[in-house]
């Protein structure tokens, strides 16, 4: 699993940032009132399509990792902030929990690979 994690988590934030470019409509549920919309998945998409790049790079797999992380504690209050709703962006219930523990599942995943690769 560790030498198949980084490849994973890459393809996840790939195919992620290709969406931002695609269907940029499809995250308007998500991205708060104060944020513009345009902003949000110029932002989403440099920074997921930079830091899967890193945890393609044996090299650079570490800061991947950390890169991911970061990322995703930083996803962390808007999944929060959607499961709060009356009407949440995921869908009823128990979708919007289960999306807030999906999210703390992949910042633990991000620092394995972190601590995983020297």
């Amino acid at each position: 699993m560790k030498k198949v994690l980084p490849y994973i988590l890459a393809v996840i934030l790939l195919l992620g940032a290709v969406a931002h470019l695609v269907a940029p409509e499809f995250y308007a549920p998500m991205v708060p009132d104060f944020i513009p919309l345009s902003l949000a998945n110029i932002a989403s998409f440099i920074l997921e399509a930079g830091i899967g790049i890193l945890l393609l790079i044996p090299k650079y797999r570490a800061w991947g990792g950390l890169g991911f992380m970061v990322l995703m504690i930083g996803f962390l209050p808007i999944h929060i902030w959607d499961m709060l709703k009356e009407s949440p962006a995921v869908g009823p219930p128990p979708a919007p929990q289960i999306r807030v523990v999906m999210q703390l599942l992949l910042i633990y995943l991000g620092y394995r690979v972190y601590k995983s690769n020297p």
